[in-house]
């Protein structure tokens, strides 16, 4: 953590460009065009760059960097963070599901019969041969 900040200190000493935070929504038509030429698929193309920064109160935004030739931009990105209660229910649901596929049972509701999935048997004819002839 200091090695980071001598670093950005380092940096803003030497770089006078302005900087600026600024929301997706709220970005001015040159940061509009420097973000879709840098990320030509939008949002999903920056996952890999977007960054957690702390706020004077404690909390955490996201946000990736922009830079134009006076400006560099953190542009905030929204990024929603499981819970741990979330994440359980999750792969609750998730094991539910499996078993339910591997058993056969995928939207049904239990029930104490043991019948087969297929319980019309009539429509498979009989083994016993007919002597109508």
């Amino acid at each position: 953590m200091a090695y980071t900040c001598i670093k950005i200190r380092h940096i803003m000493a030497t770089d006078k460009r302005r900087r600026h935070v600024i929301s997706l929504e709220k970005m001015p038509p040159e940061v509009v065009a420097a973000f879709n030429a840098k990320y030509p698929g939008g949002i999903t193309d920056c996952e890999d760059d977007i960054e957690q920064y702390p706020k004077p109160n404690g909390e955490l935004f996201y946000a990736v960097t922009i830079e134009l030739p006076d400006d560099i931009y953190l542009v905030k990105i929204p990024v929603e963070i499981d819970s741990l209660d979330d994440v359980q229910q999750w792969l609750d649901s998730e094991s539910d599901a499996e078993m339910a596929q591997l058993t056969g049972t995928a939207g049904e509701g239990s029930s104490d019969d043991s019948t087969l999935p297929d319980d019309n048997i009539s429509q498979y004819g009989s083994d016993e041969s007919s002597d109508d002839d």
